[in-house]
């Protein structure tokens, strides 16, 4: 299942001069700093989906310098995906989604080290991959995965960075239950996301997922680095076919299955 594809030369928690050099803008930064970027070169991310919101997503995270990535995809690119998937290209058509993002990611950041997985993720192997991470992002299009995923970062303590996107609307949520507030159970039930519309069928605008998953991005160094102030509790809504933005409070469901035992 394991495949690295690089290695981290930099070693957890001290930053090379190339390094200060590469995230100094970052590091510019008064409330993130040094410390900040620190705790990204010490974090592990689990990505699900290397399509139009994992791509974008993945791409900013090594970017800004998350130390490892841990990529889960099972799905091979098709000349359809081009238009929005913005890390494979039409040399990559027939690859696996997963392979195609990491190769891009280590042409842009060698120093982070990768795992590959190129096949859809079980719930039973998700306790092992949990175990070695410190936060997921959800980018995957696969709503029994999503469930499955839900109840594993749940199990494990690990906060969640949901997205979904499509036509020209997106929402963002960050969930993490066990310290307090709502998890993706709480906004949807098991049979109401056999109704949710699909890219495939519905379609949607190129720009989207970027913005989307950019945003997802944003949202996951937030919470690795302690910057900012993460949509816990809330769920953002976007149009971009008007430009609205909507910050929805999103409370715990009081008969979640998933985290009703969590609620005091």
């Amino acid at each position: 299942m394991w495949q690295d594809r690089s290695e981290s030369p930099g070693g957890a928690g001290m930053l090379t001069d190339a390094q200060l050099m590469r995230y100094n803008r970052q590091i510019l930064m008064h409330d993130f700093d040094i410390a900040g970027q620190e705790r990204l070169q010490q974090a592990t991310v689990l990505v699900v989906g290397l399509g139009g919101l994992g791509c974008p997503a993945a791409l900013y995270l090594a970017a800004a310098g998350i130390g490892e990535l841990i990529l889960v995809d099972g799905d091979v690119v098709e000349l359809s995906n081009l238009q929005r998937q913005i890390a494979h290209t039409e040399g990559d058509i027939g690859s696996n989604k997963a392979r195609s993002a990491a190769a891009a990611i280590a042409a842009l950041n060698p120093e982070v080290t990768l795992h590959v997985v190129d096949q859809t993720l079980l719930e039973s192997d998700m306790p092992e991959l949990l175990s070695r991470v410190d936060l997921v992002l959800d980018a995957t299009d696969n709503y029994p995965v999503r469930f499955a995923l839900n109840r594993a970062c749940i199990a494990a303590g690990v906060p969640l960075v949901s997205a979904a996107a499509v036509r020209s609307e997106g929402q963002l949520a960050v969930f993490d239950p066990v310290r307090g507030g709502p998890c993706y159970a709480c906004l949807y039930t098991e049979g109401e996301a056999e109704t949710a519309l699909s890219c495939s069928d519905s379609g949607v605008l190129a720009p989207l997922v970027g913005v989307i998953g950019s945003m997802q991005a944003m949202e996951a160094l937030k919470v690795l680095s302690g910057f900012g102030e993460p949509l816990h509790g809330k769920l953002l809504m976007i149009d971009l076919r008007s430009m609205e933005f909507r910050e929805l409070a999103l409370p715990a469901r009081v008969n979640c299955p998933a985290c009703a035992h969590l609620q005091s």
